[in-house]
């Protein structure tokens, strides 16, 4: 066994332009003992790219936890194992999560190497100024839960499927057709496009051109009091929720209360004059 700790080492990868890695990263990729990958062949261009001859294994969302164990016990044997996503910074919407904690609950040693980030670069090309801003990692298929998880007084970073993305700014535009949003696709790849407007504006302009390729949607803020009521009306629906799955109107409207900070009385007297 070997005298040298090992250590895990999680690398942010290109989120499309080969060339934006770090010499860090590519040190870290040469020297490592294996290479955990979220898709071999993936990552293998990568590789290939820049000349590493390197041991690669799979680790993905259907075999994480078992093979976690196994990345461990080479950490303990001294081996220095690399963990990549297939773009941009794994365990952010993507595998490896189980893999950081498993390592810092035994105590292992752990190095997270920066790089790019599709959230990054989204927030920063989209021209909606935002001193505070969320990520939601992949959007609800449900209309109703897009709308809900979208208003808020912060800007909102997503990932959307392109299958989804003209219902998704028309569910928005319903609320608010004036709500500006920015869709950046194909990020740092040759046919990168930013397409910023009036969430209508912006619907029809994919639904004429139809939509191809990654998507990362940025949607400004709403003003604070809608999204207040935005915010009571997304929990009335959990307390109907709640109440549907059998709990009693006044139990579910106490628990949905103390978790939004908003008034029990008012949520249970709201569900029964929505009837």
């Amino acid at each position: 066994m070997s005298t040298v700790p090992g250590r895990l080492v999680v690398c942010a990868t290109p989120i499309g332009n080969l060339e934006d890695v770090t010499p860090r990263v590519l040190r870290a990729l040469t020297d490592a003992t294996v290479v955990a990958c979220e898709d071999t062949r993936h990552t293998r261009r990568l590789l290939d790219r820049h000349g590493i001859r390197a041991h690669t294994i799979s680790l993905h969302e259907h075999n994480e936890a078992v093979r976690s164990a196994e990345l461990l016990d080479r950490v303990r044997a001294g081996d220095l194992v690399a963990l990549v996503s297939d773009a941009g910074m794994p365990v952010v919407s993507d595998p490896g999560g189980r893999l950081v904690a498993a390592a810092r609950d035994a105590g292992l040693g752990v190095e997270v190497l920066p790089g790019a980030s599709a959230p990054v670069t989204a927030i920063a090309t989209a021209g909606i100024v935002a001193d505070r801003w969320r990520f939601v990692g992949f959007l609800p298929r449900r209309g109703d839960d897009v709308v809900a998880l979208l208003s808020h007084p912060e800007t909102t970073v997503a990932f959307e499927s392109p299958n989804r993305l003209v219902a998704t700014l028309r569910a928005l535009a319903a609320q608010d057709a004036t709500r500006v949003v920015a869709v950046c696709r194909e990020l740092t790849k040759l046919h990168e496009e930013v397409v910023r407007g009036p969430a209508a504006e912006v619907a029809e302009r994919f639904h004429e051109s139809g939509v191809r390729g990654e998507v990362t949607l940025v949607v400004a803020g709403v003003p604070v009091e809608a999204a207040g009521e935005a915010d009571q009306a997304a929990a009335l629906a959990a307390v109907a929720e709640l109440v549907d799955a059998g709990a009693r109107a006044k139990s579910a409207a106490r628990v949905v209360a103390g978790l939004t900070g908003l008034s029990a009385n008012e949520l249970y007297r709201a569900l029964h004059e929505r009837g």
